[in-house]
């Protein structure tokens, strides 16, 4: 009889060990139900001196690093989110600048005779600027020229014209006036305003728009 009791002891207790938590190991627990690992770490899946519980709340240590997690992966959005970048405003193309001259078809003549010139004449502001040198030459007047002041001087008999390069201030023996365009220096060659030089001399000057014929007379 005392056989069967020991025997039916020993089961319950075997079934009392198999029924055990798998994360249950050796070792006292505290009044919170859990305690401190110091032996066989490794073996039961804990870090040596990582507190837990044997009543399945796990482990502190564990706890706390998922939160920490979670808190970097919160900062990590809020740091993505903040740096985008704001698309660059659009910037409206404005118009082309107009040029400040063009080149024109204009025929030059002096006493009817048709004046050679080896750049074309151009056109500013609806005026016509001839080459001086070709003009000078055909009127048979003198030119001067000033490199400090910019200045140009047309003369012939008693009559002179001083004009300054960029400026549409022109004198006529002195006398001061204001003529449409400035003359130009444009890749080395001189343009004037003819009709400024023809009224400086004295002379004639007609202007056909449909012929682009410009007809000065003496």
């Amino acid at each position: 009889m005392k056989k069967r009791i020991v025997v039916l002891s020993m089961a319950i207790m075997m079934v009392a060990a198999s029924a055990a938590p798998a994360g249950a190991h050796p070792g006292r627990t505290d009044s919170k139900g859990g305690h401190t690992c110091r032996t066989n770490c490794e073996k039961w899946g804990l870090e040596y001196g990582e507190y837990h519980y044997h009543n399945g709340g796990g482990s502190s240590s564990k706890s706390g690093s998922s939160k920490a997690g979670s808190s970097k992966s919160g900062s990590s959005t809020k740091s993505s989110s903040t740096s985008k970048k704001k698309p660059a405003s659009k910037k409206t193309a404005g118009k082309p600048a107009a040029p400040a001259y063009q080149t024109t078809n204009l025929t030059l003549k002096v006493n009817g005779e048709q004046v050679p010139m080896e750049h074309s004449p151009i056109m500013i502001q609806n005026t016509n600027l001839v080459p001086l040198r070709e003009l000078a030459k055909s009127l048979g007047a003198s030119t001067t020229w000033d490199p400090d002041s910019q200045t140009i001087g047309v003369s012939k008999d008693d009559n002179k014209i001083t004009l300054t390069i960029g400026s549409a201030t022109v004198f006529y023996n002195g006398a001061q006036e204001t003529i449409s365009a400035a003359p130009k220096i444009i890749e080395g060659v001189t343009y004037v305003p003819a009709q400024a030089v023809a009224k400086g001399l004295k002379a004639n000057l007609s202007y056909d728009k449909e012929s682009e014929v410009l007809d000065i007379s003496l």
